[in-house]
C-alpha cells in the first residue's frame, strides 16, 4: 500500500469526528483535521450554568519518501508552532491538543528515536485557562513500523491495526 492510499485511509476514518482539510492545508502537510467540543454542565434550567469546557484538537498530516532527523524536526516544528498559533485560551478552554501523523516510505533510525523522545507541553496561565498536549505518530511502510511519543500511544493502537489491515489484504 502506498502512502497516499495510507493517507486516504486514515482521513476517511477522521471524516467521521473530526473536520478534515484535503484541498488547501498549510504547507508542509498533505492535509488537516480539526476537532472541537463544547460542554456545559447546568443546574435544572440552561441559564443557571455551573460549568464549561472547551476541548479542541488539530491533526497534522504529512507524507514523505525518507523521514531523517532534519525532515522530522521541519515537521514537529511546523505541527506544534501553526497548532499554538491556532489556540485561543480563556477561562472555559480546558485543552488545545495538537497532533502530528507522518507517513514514510521509509524512516531512519535517528528519526524513529527523536519521535519516541518528542514532547512538547505548554499550560496557559497555568492551566487556568487550560493547556496544550503534542501527539506524535510515524507510520513506516517499509517495515510496518507505528512509533509515537508518549502522549501518542493511545493513537498507536488504532493506527497499527492498518498494518494489521494491509496484511489481510494481501491474503485476498
Amino acid at each position: 500500500m502506498s502512502k497516499e492510499e495510507v493517507l486516504e485511509r486514515v482521513l476517511r476514518s477522521y471524516m467521521a469526528y473530526y473536520d478534515v482539510e484535503r484541498e488547501t492545508p498549510e504547507e508542509p502537510f498533505a492535509a488537516e483535521a480539526a476537532f472541537h467540543s463544547h460542554s456545559s454542565t447546568y443546574f435544572l434550567t440552561k441559564s443557571a450554568t455551573i460549568g464549561e469546557a472547551e476541548s479542541n484538537e488539530y491533526v497534522f498530516f504529512a507524507l514523505a519518501d525518507r523521514l531523517d532527523e532534519e525532515l522530522f524536526r521541519k515537521l514537529d516544528h511546523a505541527a506544534w508552532e501553526k497548532g499554538l498559533a491556532r489556540v485561543k485560551p480563556h477561562t472555559n478552554h480546558r485543552n488545545t491538543d495538537i497532533s502530528l501523523v507522518v507517513i514514510a516510505s521509509s524512516v531512519t533510525e535517528g528519526a524513529e528515536n527523536l519521535a519516541r523522545r518528542q514532547k512538547h507541553y505548554k499550560s496557559y496561565r497555568l492551566s487556568l485557562h487550560g493547556f496544550s498536549h503534542y501527539r506524535l505518530i510515524v507510520l513506516d511502510l517499509s517495515n510496518e513500523k507505528t512509533t509515537c511519543n508518549r502522549q501518542g500511544h493511545p493513537m498507536k493502537k488504532i493506527f497499527s491495526k492498518i498494518f494489521t489491515l494491509q496484511e489481510k489484504e494481501r491474503k485476498k
